[in-house]
């Protein structure tokens, strides 16, 4: 799990573009099949796989991620939110072009970045439907993955992604699981701050986290 992509300073939210393709080399060495997560429901071969999952929509995300993924030949799910305020996002024209490298797979992350647990049913099935047909009306293409804002959610959002017609949602919560259809709408994602070093990225992938 991945935010923005930029040479800014570094932070849990920003990772620079060096780090990140060391991160892409190192994955690609150890023989890692990069996946888009609407794959993983009949990815069903045994090869280690890794889906790259970047949240929000930054326009970092076009600037300097697109180009690793030309560069390396593989693939990203990046999850938007439409109308999000505060951060410079992804433009229209970014995200066709992206979509029809066939590289990147746009899901859904509601339409304003709510808290699904801070807001009542009505708004929360709004922001959850809204989106999915926000981004399939951006790329063109049927949304199938929904991303929880912060993580938040309960069993009546996890029915209302369903309802709405996702097909996988991913959480934060931090763990390495075998994907099944028992965990499709709560899927573990490693996040990944932007000032780990490789030795700290290395764990990440073998225990899930990089603190003892």
């Amino acid at each position: 799990m991945y935010h923005n992509t930029s040479n800014e300073p570094l932070s849990g939210m920003n990772i620079s573009s060096q780090k990140l393709e060391k991160q892409i080399y190192y994955l690609i060495n150890k023989g890692y099949t990069f996946l888009k997560i609407s794959e993983l429901t009949h990815f069903n071969k045994k090869a280690k796989h890794v889906v790259l999952t970047f949240d929000d929509g930054f326009v970092g995300n076009y600037t300097y991620l697109f180009d690793l993924l030309k560069r390396y030949n593989v693939s990203a799910t990046i999850y938007l939110t439409p109308k999000i305020k505060n951060i410079v996002s992804l433009s229209s024209n970014h995200i066709k072009e992206m979509q029809e490298s066939g590289l990147v797979e746009f899901g859904a992350h509601t339409m304003t970045h709510v808290n699904l647990e801070k807001v009542d049913d009505k708004i929360a099935q709004k922001e959850i439907v809204q989106s999915k047909k926000a981004v399939e009306k951006l790329t063109g293409f049927t949304c199938f993955s929904f991303a929880y804002p912060y993580g938040r959610y309960n069993d009546h959002h996890i029915e209302m992604v369903k309802n709405a017609g996702f097909t996988t949602a991913v959480t934060t919560k931090k763990a390495i699981l075998a994907f099944d259809n028992a965990n499709a709408y709560t899927l573990p994602r490693l996040s990944i701050n932007g000032c780990v070093n490789m030795i700290q990225f290395y764990l990440i992938l073998s225990r899930g986290r990089y603190k003892l």
